[in-house]
Formats: structure tokens, sequence, C-alpha cells
């Protein structure tokens, strides 16, 4: 069995009711991150959306492009960090997976497994990561790299295909 690693997703959307990738945000426990924002309508985002999530996002930035780029630069990114290790990409909401699997057309690469951590998750430590490092959450960068210091194996964890 190959040794693995753990990338730590966090997405943000447009809405509970209907969610559109908004921002991505990945952090490798081997320390790379990755984050891109896409184009979406801002009169289908929620009214928590609108007050919180878009004065984060900063849509000049290099980190923006088009949904149909996401696809290659996520799987560019990979390539860098998988490095013959078995991924295993890691989130606290079904919502994170549907929207990384959505980047992919439903069918993401075949050497990633997919991990709902979501009880691995210690709340003060990913609290206390934001306050130490003065980043606000409901960004997705900033919540994947809060997710990694926070994460915490149990026992029982396994990661699902």
């Amino acid at each position: 069995m190959l040794p693995s690693h753990f990338i730590f997703l966090d997405t943000e959307f447009t809405s509970f009711e209907s969610p559109k990738l908004i921002s991505i945000g990945l952090a490798a426990s081997t320390g790379e991150d990755f984050y891109a924002e896409v184009p979406f309508s801002t009169t289908s985002v929620s009214p928590f959306v609108r007050d919180v999530v878009i004065p984060l996002l900063n849509q000049d930035s290099d980190a923006y492009c088009q949904f149909d780029e996401l696809n290659v630069r996520i799987r560019n990114w990979l390539t860098v960090v998988r490095t013959g290790v078995e991924i295993v990409l890691c989130f606290d909401s079904e919502y994170d997976e549907i929207l990384f699997r959505s980047i992919f057309d439903g069918y993401p690469p075949r050497s990633l497994r997919f991990r709902n951590v979501d009880g691995n998750i210690n709340e003060l430590l990913r609290h206390e990561f934001h306050v130490k490092n003065m980043l606000p959450e409901h960004h997705a960068l900033n919540d994947a790299m809060a997710m990694r210091y926070a994460f915490r194996e149990s026992l029982h964890g396994r990661a699902n295909t």
C-alpha cells in the first residue's frame, strides 16, 4: 500500500439551495496550497454569501480563472503535490465534495480518494488558526489551511473511495 498524504478541501459557493462554485482552496499536508476563484452570478447568491464571502474575494488576482480552466489548474497542481503517494482529499461538507467533482464533470482524477473528516476536526484548533494568523473565516483557502491545522486522526478514520 502506498503511503498517503492528505489534501484538505474547502469551497465557497452561491447558496445551499443552488450551490455553484465561487472559490476553492486546497491545503496539502506537505505544506503546498492551491486557491482559485471562478466567475459566478451575484443574483444567485444568498445574503450570507453577499455579506460575508464576496468581500473576501480578490477577483483581480492570479487566482481568478474561468471554470473550464480550473480542471487543468488543479490537475497540474496535483501532479506537483502527488510525488508517488496516494492522495486523500479531505472535506468536512458534502457540498465540497460535490463541487470538487463538478470541476471534473463528475470524474475526478482516479488517484484521489475522498474522505469526510468532519468528525476529525478540532473546532478549537480551527478557531485558533484563524485568530493566530489573523485570517478571516469563509475564505476557501483560509478554511482549508485551518482544517489542515485542526485535523486530528482518529482510530476509526478510514478513507472512502
